[in-house]
């Protein structure tokens, strides 16, 4: 998706104050269907009764319903109260709730957050109506405009100022745009008094031409270091090559750099993808757990700001990837990172890192991974005391896994299974008859049982000391 910013230049006051009025009614609007939302209200019965209440037409109160349904999707992702989700935004209503501020500062305050929930407006795009029915682009000869309809056939015109001299051509690509047809979102934004105008264009991707017939590679996105492991196979699941790409300028500095470094970033892979011919695997990253405080902070956080921005540089590696005719395949990102320390790190002498990438490029290729036999046979020896020992081990694991102690039982379970596991066939993992726990919890334990032993304090950067233990069945002092 390409967004252009504008702002809006309105030839009278009193045009400006007729636009102020249509979006305070929208955002009214939104609000509005958001509860009902809650209430379990549809779309239609919806649709119906909002035109009259607040005197939008149809198309209106269709986007208002649209993007109130989108704000509780989103609430409920993150893992937070749909019911507490406060227009306007909670960090400046909190400020106004604090007693220390007032006069100036207060009033400042209360304009900004009067404006971000009550100055919107929303307009969804139709190509069968090239472009937006409501909002629309028209080239005139003294400049570019946007047609605001305000009512029944009433509308209001507002100069298009896309930006200062160096994004003189915003303005040109916004012409095409009108020229062109082609279906166009806007959204106007009320910011220090100005209306500001965002056009959003879906970007028509080519046909896809390299796909994981050939094989993928696996993208795995590191906080701490910052860092990008990516890991090639071949079509069978074969390791051929890998690398690592340093990301320290992630860490810090203002928005913008960020985003711009993430833009290079991707570039960079996808360049890697592209000379090798490979489609592309990534994490699906979702963010739910908020912490106990439920506003990310304590232990979680930093991991949960960093998933905020690899998120985004992840999004744009799908869109660059597109760009270049690259498949890029979205897998589930559980438990990699203890599959690759495991099974691959010891066996190719490669970081955890890029282990847990080849795990992601197999699992992009449909491949399952089966536990080896040498651990097998070393869960198999374990007596019954060093069983105590290991179970010990996982309870002190379950805090930092978020586990219920009602798991316990079934991790029980699954050291019995491990053990009974004797046939080649039975080493494809799957779940225990009668219990949620699921395939890649085995992974868990084992990680508990071969880890722990020779590091208990942290999780090893090398683990080369596993190796003997993987390939030749070999250990020492259990």
């Amino acid at each position: 998706m390409i967004v252009i910013q504008a702002k809006l230049i309105f030839l009278t006051q009193q045009d400006k104050q007729i636009v102020l009025d249509l979006m305070k009614r929208w955002s009214s609007c939104m609000r509005f269907a958001y509860k009902r939302l809650l209430e379990g209200y549809d779309r239609k019965t919806l649709k119906r009764d909002l035109q009259g209440t607040f005197d939008l037409n149809s198309r209106y109160v269709d986007d208002a319903i649209m993007k109130a349904r989108s704000t509780l999707e989103s609430s409920k992702e993150l893992g937070s109260n749909p019911k507490k989700v406060i227009f306007g935004g909670r960090k400046l209503f909190k400020k106004l709730q604090k007693r220390h501020i007032n006069g100036k500062a207060y009033k400042k305050l209360k304009i900004r957050w009067h404006e971000k929930r009550k100055g919107n407006l929303y307009s969804r795009g139709d190509k069968s109506k090239k472009g937006n029915l409501n909002t629309r682009i028209e080239v005139r000869k003294n400049g570019t405009f946007l047609r605001i309809n305000v009512g029944e056939r009433k509308y209001v015109y507002a100069k298009i100022q896309a930006g200062w001299k160096k994004n003189k051509n915003r303005e040109e690509i916004l012409q095409e745009i009108a020229k062109s047809n082609m279906p166009y979102s806007v959204e106007l934004k009320l910011k220090n008094g100005n209306i500001y105008a965002y056009f959003a264009i879906e970007e028509e991707y080519p046909e896809i031409k390299i796909t994981k017939e050939k094989g993928a590679i696996g993208i795995d996105i590191n906080a701490y270091p910052d860092n990008i492991s990516w890991a090639e196979t071949n079509e069978k699941g074969n390791l051929i090559s890998y690398g690592n790409m340093s990301m320290p300028e992630l860490a810090s500095g203002d928005k913008d750099k960020r985003e711009y470094f993430r833009w290079q970033y991707a570039h960079e892979i996808v360049k890697i993808a592209k000379e090798k011919g490979k489609a592309i695997v990534i994490e699906e990253l979702e963010i739910k757990d908020k912490g106990k405080r439920g506003d990310f902070s304590g232990r979680k956080s930093r991991r949960i700001r960093h998933n905020f921005s690899y998120k985004s540089l992840l999004s744009k590696i799908k869109t660059l990837a597109r760009r270049e005719r690259i498949e890029v395949t979205e897998v589930n990102p559980s438990y990699t990172s203890i599959i690759g320390m495991l099974k691959y790190a010891p066996q190719y002498m490669i970081t955890k890192d890029i282990a847990a990438a080849y795990v992601i490029a197999r699992r992009g290729l449909g491949l399952q991974e089966k536990i080896p036999d040498n651990y097998i046979k070393f869960l198999n020896t374990l007596t019954e005391k060093e069983l105590e020992e290991l179970k010990e081990h996982i309870k002190n694991t379950v805090k930092n896994r978020h586990l219920k102690k009602k798991h316990l039982r079934e991790i029980d379970k699954a050291i019995e299974f491990l053990q009974s596991l004797e046939s080649e066939s039975e080493r494809v993992l799957k779940p225990l008859d009668g219990t949620s726990f699921s395939t890649y919890d085995f992974w868990q334990v084992l990680k508990v049982a071969v880890v722990t032993p020779f590091s208990p304090e942290k999780v090893p950067r090398d683990f080369s000391t596993l190796k003997g233990l993987l390939i030749q069945g070999k250990w020492g002092d259990p």
